[in-house]
Order: structure tokens, then sequence, then C-alpha cells
């Protein structure tokens, strides 16, 4: 079995966005929607500081898909648009996707962005990674950890253009990879264990 993951740690994230930023441009992913964002905890604001002043303190949660083991948004899909797959990503299938934005609702980490329309992109044409599959009007999105570049052996875009290193991809299921061992470090976590979709997206504070 293969598991492959992120393990993101919050210690190195500075908030800089480049996660984010890659992961729209290697994604093809329209204006106006993110498949990965940066979250300032207890503040309303991007990059906003908490406590008062001059005693200030900032703190970042990079969320995206966490491509659980078992995945709510799968659970709740009519069409078996949401699946995994062999490698352990929960994916889309596109064609079958009917846009009935059921996963988007079951997601407990509000990982899924909607076509509402039909997608625009400033610059007028559509970039990122070739062999990444073109998404209409009533399709539903999300990280698929770089499906095109993870199957050629490459890290996703995340990864490969954080800063900090703050990010590690790999195989949870191989105990030597760097992920498997960084998931086993002291104070590592995984978002809302409660909801019992046990996410493969570990988190090291």
């Amino acid at each position: 079995m293969t598991k492959l993951a992120l393990v993101i740690n919050q210690q190195r994230c500075i908030g800089c966005q480049a996660c984010a930023l890659s992961c729209k441009m290697s994604n093809n992913v329209p204006d106006g929607m993110m498949w990965n964002r940066v979250v300032s905890l207890d503040t309303d604001h991007i990059d906003g500081a908490r406590d008062t002043f001059p005693n200030l303190t900032r703190e970042y949660l990079p969320i995206a898909c966490q491509h659980c083991e078992n995945p709510a948004c799968m659970r709740v899909c009519p069409t078996g648009a949401t699946y995994k797959d062999d490698k352990g990503r929960v994916l889309i299938d596109y064609d079958k996707c009917i846009g009935c934005r059921m996963c988007m609702a079951a997601c407990p980490y509000n990982a899924r962005v909607f076509n509402w329309n039909e997608p625009v992109r400033q610059v007028g044409f559509d970039y990122g990674d070739k062999d990444v599959p073109a998404r209409g009007k009533g399709i539903m999105e999300k990280c698929t950890l770089c499906h095109e570049r993870t199957d050629r052996g490459e890290d996703p875009m995340c990864v490969v253009n954080c800063p900090m290193r703050a990010r590690v991809y790999g195989d949870l299921d191989d105990p030597n990879s760097a992920a498997s061992k960084a998931a086993r470090e002291a104070g590592a976590y995984v978002l809302l264990p409660e909801m019992g979709t046990k996410p493969q997206v570990h988190y090291v504070k």
C-alpha cells in the first residue's frame, strides 16, 4: 500500500503564501479560487496578528484537502466522482462530477471550491502543468497533491517552492520516508480528529 501525504511544520511556516500561489499556478486554478490557503490563527485578517501591541504574535495554518483515509466527501458523492486512488490521494473524476456540491458540504475542512461560472483567468489563457486537465463551469475542484507531478515521481509544487522547507511530502506507509518520520515527531497532530476522517496531512507545532 501507498499513502501519499504531507507533513507541515507550523514553526517553520512564515505565512508567505508561496505554497498557495504555487498550487494555483501549477494547477491552472481560475481567478477568485484557491485550492490551498494559509490562515492566520485567531484573527480575521490575512497575515493578521493576535494579542496586544507591542506583544504581538502570529501563527499560520496552511489548509487544503487533507486526503483523508475515511473521506466524508467520498461517502456522500452520488456519482462516485470523488474517489481514493491506489496511492491514497482523494481525487475527483471531473467527467462524473454533476456539481451537486454534496462533497463541499460534507468536508469539515472547507477544502473544496466550486466553478459557479465559466473559469476566468486574468492573463487570458491557461497556465501551469501541461498535464493538468481543464475544469469547466459546474465542477468541484480541490488539491490533488499535484496528481500529475507526483505520478511522475516529482514533489508537489507547494513543497518545491516553500522557502522555509516547512512541508514534507512522502508515503506514510513507509516508516523510513521523511514524511512518516516527521509525522511521528512529538506534537504531530491532525485537524479535527473527532470527525473520524483520519486525515493524511499531519501538522507539527
